[in-house]
């Protein structure tokens, strides 16, 4: 397996609106395949098999998480602690009217601390905009 102790560990960030191209552009830039992309999910320790993980649609596997009971916070941070080198992608979801229902402001709010916290410890962070990659860090 790839995720060893003395591997230099590299994370990556990248943001941006619903059907922005974020994943385009993320396999693109860095010439990866999708077989290398998780889809709104963590791989366990078994499944990261590949030099590179890029995980899609955080913010919905962080909404499923906060459904079942689960801490995302605590979650992300393992993996991104056990893992190599990952490419996490998020939609922004905290812009424009804010949720009558409880639930979608809690989830809201802790996608958006979670976020805070990711860029802080990522390498680079970049917004996505019609495709077109904006470094932000």
């Amino acid at each position: 397996m790839y995720h060893n102790m003395d591997v230099e560990r590299k994370m990556n960030l990248v943001i941006g609106g619903y059907a922005q191209g974020k994943l385009q552009y993320v396999l693109q830039k860095y010439q990866l395949e999708e077989n290398v992309v998780w889809d709104a999910a963590l791989p366990d320790e078994k499944e990261m098999l590949s030099e590179i993980i890029v995980v899609n649609h955080l913010h919905q596997w962080v909404r499923s998480r906060l459904l079942d009971g689960g801490c995302p916070e605590e979650e992300v941070q393992s993996f991104v602690n056990r893992c190599g080198n990952c490419i996490i992608i998020c939609d922004e979801i905290g812009n424009g009217i804010v949720p009558m229902e409880a639930f979608e402001r809690k989830y809201r709010e802790r996608t958006g601390r979670m976020l805070i916290q990711l860029a802080r410890e990522a390498e680079e962070v970049e917004r996505v905009i019609c495709g077109i990659g904006q470094k932000i860090k």
